[in-house]
């Protein structure tokens, strides 16, 4: 505990003496930390909030997913309240599977045992953001193998986790049923819901912005080290992609995309803290969400590191 704790002061003291001393390079990377939050984070993540807290509040998950869930609800044996989490989850991205997930349990609409399941991989870089920005900075003109090797392979996972670790723990009578919050009218609704999602998408941007500035101390011991500019961008990026995964990608270019696409799935430090910035009022683990997300992660470069590799990388 005393470790853990003089840990935690020599790491806050040293981050203070780098920015008094580097205030303009700290300034330049919470601004881009600022300009991601504002620009890409808002416009796509924040309309989704509102509508996704308006329909769970409403208990409209049912009737939302009426088209997959004969599919869906038959291959996972889930209930259609975890459809729809399992559906935006995946459609909308980072954190918006953590927070739907945790907006299902808290209205009990899902048990825990199929919020646990949830958590494990539905919480994905979202499509949108895979197509537009991610394969074009990655120079990457191929989709389909990539989009299975980033959505595919959780689609799998999910699978396997569904008929081997919680096959026993969500029985058939928990998929059909559940005690659910009664519903409340549109405005109340739509009240509710603007305010949740404001509170939630301010906190994620203050995420960005502290995980984008921490970009500095990478930068300086590169600079330390005289690595050059292409080893820099590097080196930088890639610690950048551990910790911010926007920031990163943006910073290294097209010059890893192996190892971008391998990291994906993690998703870097700051959405580990977004997403338990969804679930820490409820008693969702964190712990057993980063465990999956590092099998995940592994699944995937065995997947790039063998036929991957050979099929479509140039």
């Amino acid at each position: 505990m005393k470790l853990k704790f003089y840990l935690y002061t020599l790491l806050a003291f040293t981050l203070t003496i780098v920015i008094l001393s580097f205030p303009a390079d700290c300034l330049s990377f919470s601004l881009n930390g600022l300009n991601l939050w504002f620009e890409r984070m808002i416009p796509t993540l924040f309309p989704f909030m509102v509508l996704s807290g308006i329909i769970i509040r409403m208990n409209l998950t049912g009737s939302f997913v009426k088209i997959l869930n004969p599919i869906l609800g038959k291959l996972f044996r889930l209930n259609p309240s975890c459809i729809y989490g399992i559906i935006i989850g995946f459609l909308c991205g980072f954190p918006m599977g953590a927070h739907v997930t945790a907006q299902l349990y808290e209205k009990k609409q899902i048990s825990k045992a199929e919020a646990s399941l949830l958590l494990a991989f539905c919480n994905n870089i979202g499509p949108v953001y895979f197509l537009s920005f991610v394969l074009p900075t990655l120079s990457l003109g191929k989709i389909l193998p990539f989009l299975f090797g980033m959505y595919g392979l959780p689609l799998l996972y999910g699978l396997f986790l569904r008929y081997v670790l919680y096959a026993d723990q969500i029985s058939l009578n928990s998929c059909r049923t559940h005690t659910r919050d009664s519903s409340i009218p549109l405005m109340q609704a739509l009240d509710e819901s603007i305010f949740s999602s404001l509170y939630s998408i301010a906190k994620l941007g203050g995420y960005m912005i502290f995980f984008n500035l921490l970009f500095i101390l990478p930068s300086l011991l590169s600079n330390y080290l005289h690595l050059g500019r292409e080893l820099s961008h590097l080196f930088t990026g890639g610690v950048g992609c551990l910790l911010e995964i926007t920031g990163g990608i943006g910073i290294m270019g097209n010059r890893a995309p192996l190892f971008v696409l391998c990291v994906l799935p993690f998703g870097g430090l700051s959405c580990i803290a977004q997403t338990y910035s969804m679930i820490k009022d409820t008693d969702l683990s964190i712990t057993e969400y980063v465990m999956h997300k590092m099998i995940l992660t592994a699944i995937t470069v065995f997947y790039y590191l063998l036929p991957a590799k050979i099929l479509l990388l140039p």
